[in-house]
């Protein structure tokens, strides 16, 4: 498990629901990316309303507009790390926004592994 504490930098896509990667969603491309670089997390967030540089309005108020809503993708890392993974968003990203941000990470704490659905915090184990 990596262990990341102090100064990080966080790496986000701005992407649409729709766009794709060799016929799969594209976030989930990234996040399997990002897992296979050994990347400390990835998180995809849905947008309920956005435009980006096309200038169309996306939002799930309107059914004809909600097909493509906005997507980001989150990671966060050391800087060598994520500037390390950059190259690859170079090849999968053709359409959207990619930003760096400087942050410092408080609290970075996973799961036990040796624990299973009924150990997970507020479910009954049998």
């Amino acid at each position: 498990m990596t262990r990341l504490t102090g100064n990080a930098l966080r790496l986000t896509v701005y992407i649409g629901e729709n766009d794709t990667w060799h016929h799969k969603p594209l976030y989930s491309e990234i996040v399997h990316r990002a897992h296979a670089a050994g990347l400390a997390g990835a998180s995809v967030f849905r947008g309920i309303e956005g435009f980006g540089a096309s200038s169309l309005i996306h939002t799930s108020r309107l059914l004809s507009l909600s097909e493509d809503l906005p997507v980001a993708v989150v990671i966060v890392d050391t800087e060598t790390r994520v500037r390390e993974f950059l190259p690859q968003l170079g090849e999968l990203v053709t359409e959207g926004l990619v930003t760096l941000d400087d942050c410092e990470v408080i609290r970075y704490v996973g799961r036990e592994t040796n624990q299973g659905i009924a150990g997970r915090k507020g479910k009954k184990s049998l």
